[in-house]
This record gives C-alpha cells, structure tokens and sequence, in this order.
C-alpha cells in the first residue's frame, strides 16, 4: 500500500523535477489580455478626441453664427435709429452710425473672448483626459513587465538571482509590498538576517498588517537568537493567517524554539490545551 509522503519525500521530489510545474500559456493568456486591454484603450482615446474635436467645431461655427447675427441686428438698429433721428433731428447720421458701430464692436469683442475661453477650457479637459490614458496605457505596460518579473522568479532556483529579479520588481514598484517580503525570505536563505529585517520592517511601514512580511521577520528574529521578538512577531503573523502555525512547525529558522514555551503555545495551541485536559481530575 502507498505511504503517505512526509516533508523530506516532498523536497527530494521537487529537488529532482526536471520540468517547471508552470504552464507556459499562462504568461501568454495574460499577455493577450493586457494587450487586448490597450487596444480597447487606444481606440477610446481616439474615440474621445474625435468627439472633442467634433464639439470644438460645433461651438466654432455656433460662435460665428452668433457673432454674424448679432451685428447684423445691430446695422438693422443702427438703421432704424438713424431714421427716427433723420425725422426728428435729435442726432447726425455720421454720430449715430459711429457709436452704434463702436457699442457693436465692443461685444463682439466680449463675445469672441467668452468663446475663447470655452475653447480653452475644452482644450485642457481633452489634455487632462489624453494625460490619464497615457498614464493608464503607461501603468497597464508597467503591470505587464512586472508579471514577467514575476514569473521569472518563480522559476528561479538560485536564490542571488531571485533577488535580482525582485530589485527589478522594486525599480518599477518600489513600495511593492510583496516584493520586499519575497527578496527577505531569499535573503535569509542567504544567511543574511540583519537585511532582512531591514527589508521587512520596510514592508511593514507600508502595510502593517501583511502576514508574510511579519512571518519573514520572525524567522530573522529567531537567525540571530532575539527569541522574545520572533515568538512576539509570529504570534502576529499567525493572527493575520493561521496557515503561518503550519509553516512554523517545520521551518528550520524555528529548530532552536521547538521547546520555548511561548513558541509551542503559537504554533501548537491544541497540544497545550490536551495536557491541561489530561492534568484535570477526573
């Protein structure tokens, strides 16, 4: 009958893989969909400023027939005044016909700049909206790079350059949360527990409660033997996820805190409870 297999069996098993346990169409379904995301935003773009063009005409012709139409009511007033005041003798035509022609000018004057301004107003919008879609378009290549990045660490078996993969990540997004967690475990794996708490105390400035970040600077803790501090700091990790117990019980950076009294109540909380039991009279 089959046995079931324990954590040595699982190692040597992956240890001896000769293909990724990835699937290649992955990377090549998110590409698609990233690529397909920026033609879909290519053609608003374009979409948007045939629009915004197409309003800008409208008010321009809009604006001139008014304009016309206003001094042309204006030379029909100037008309009929010049009339009366021919019958009546109030004015000169020569008088009449220049004030009305400069009160005329005047707003079409304060009409042309009214428009002038809607237009302006209208061409800073479109500048806004073109500056968000290059931003997006931007972002949207960013994220793509960074999931390359991403993949590529996954299939990374030297941990120097899994690190080198996660600087790119951080050169792109340098408050990846994820990224600084992921580069301190391989740190540690380095033997290099002061960079990473360096790096995890980093992460948690920006997310404090991000499970991963606070597991990886417990298992720092325990590399240099700041035994409080680990037990203290898994106990916040196994708060955010209980999955974290599991991952404690047989990480090798715990070995020296199998037996601390503290270690055991966060990592096997049930054990404890069961000895109380058994001490109870019965």
């Amino acid at each position: 009958m089959p046995t079931s297999a324990d954590a040595e069996d699982v190692k040597q098993r992956v240890d001896t893989l000769k293909e990724p346990l990835y699937n290649p169409f992955v990377e090549r379904y998110l590409l698609d969909e990233v690529k397909n995301l920026r033609n879909e935003l290519l053609n608003t773009r374009a979409e948007l400023i045939e629009k915004v063009v197409d309003k800008e005409l409208t008010v321009a012709d809009k604006t001139m027939s008014y304009a016309t139409d206003t001094v042309t009511y204006f030379f029909y007033l100037i008309a009929g005044a010049t009339s009366i005041l021919v019958v009546i003798g109030w004015n000169s035509i020569r008088d009449m016909r220049s004030q009305l022609t400069s009160l005329a000018e005047k707003r079409v004057n304060e009409l042309v700049i009214e428009y002038e301004k809607r237009l302006k107003d209208i061409e800073e919008q479109l500048q806004q909206k073109s500056d968000i879609i290059q931003q997006n378009q931007e972002e949207i290549e960013r994220t793509n790079e960074v999931h390359s990045l991403w993949l590529k660490a996954s299939q990374e078996t030297s941990h120097q350059n899994k690190i080198s993969v996660y600087d790119q990540i951080l050169d792109l997004r340098p408050d990846d949360v994820e990224a600084l967690s992921y580069k301190a475990d391989a740190v540690l794996e380095l033997q290099e527990p002061l960079w990473a708490i360096s790096l995890c105390l980093r992460a948690l400035k920006l997310a404090p409660d991000n499970g991963h970040a606070h597991y990886q600077l417990a298992c720092a803790y325990a590399e240099i033997g700041r035994w409080e501090d680990a037990v203290n700091t898994l106990s916040k990790a196994v708060e955010i996820s209980e999955a974290y117990r599991d991952d404690a019980s047989v990480d090798p950076s715990f070995s020296q805190l199998q037996e601390h009294e503290q270690f055991r109540a966060v990592v096997f909380p049930d054990n404890g409870q069961e000895e109380e039991d058994e001490e109870l009279p019965s």
